[in-house]
């Protein structure tokens, strides 16, 4: 895989005049919307290749630009299989631009692609250095739950689970910042075109660092949801 690699790459023929199409949107001969190829990702929507990270402001231009180019509104007097594609398409650019535009989903969906998602047991399970935070945790749920069916005095659990969320906010914000190190990794790596042992190690470190993510997510939404009810 190359960094360079975009949907203009895939050789595509007109389903209308036949010609070769440069671009995966449209005939580049007679104009007329053509059908994705499958191996046409979102990044290749975009026509970018597959790096980390994307400058927003210029993702956005892009999606409004595809947004106008698709919409159905052109296509109220042309065929029926331009109509149903530009249906087809225009859901294809929203579920693209809702993907792309935010680093944690872009990430898992590089991964995704690249076959290196991996998610399972480990997403579970407490990560060994945060045993014992999570033991206590749990203490204190279980604490508030029964102080709550009791009708006991909830004001110093509320005041420890409130620490407790801000602790694992702020380690939230750890993982997002040392995936957003690893991606800029990946970047330099398609940059250099290094070899796929050194690509798959940078995927493996992702992934592990999505599932903790995941994890203590997880526990930060099950102490909201314990501190609102």
């Amino acid at each position: 895989m190359s960094a360079t690699r975009t949907a203009s790459m895939s050789p595509l023929i007109c389903w209308s005049c036949r010609e070769r199409a440069l671009g995966p949107h449209f005939c580049s001969n007679c104009g007329k919307i053509q059908q994705l190829p499958r191996d046409v990702d979102y990044f290749a929507f975009f026509g970018l290749p597959r790096k980390l990270w994307i400058e927003g402001a210029e993702l956005e231009k892009k999606f409004l630009q595809l947004s106008w180019q698709l919409h159905p509104d052109n296509f109220v007097h042309a065929t029926e299989r331009e109509k149903d594609l530009s249906l087809e398409r225009s859901s294809q650019l929203n579920d693209a631009y809702r993907t792309l535009r935010e680093p944690v989903s872009r990430v898992e969906y590089l991964l995704a692609i690249e076959g290196a998602r991996k998610e399972g047991e480990q997403k579970q399970q407490a990560p060994p250095e945060l045993l014992e935070e999570v033991f206590g945790l749990n203490e204190s749920l279980d604490e508030l739950r029964e102080a709550k069916a009791g009708g006991g005095d909830l004001s110093a659990l509320k005041t420890r689970l409130e620490a407790a969320e801000n602790n694992f906010q702020e380690k939230l914000a750890e993982v997002d910042e040392q995936l957003q190190g690893i991606a800029r990794e990946w970047d330099a790596a398609l940059d250099n075109n290094v070899e796929n042992v050194a690509r798959n190690k940078l995927m493996a470190r992702m992934n592990d660092l999505l599932n903790r993510r995941s994890y203590i997510r997880n526990l930060v939404r099950n102490v909201a949801a314990e501190l609102t009810g």
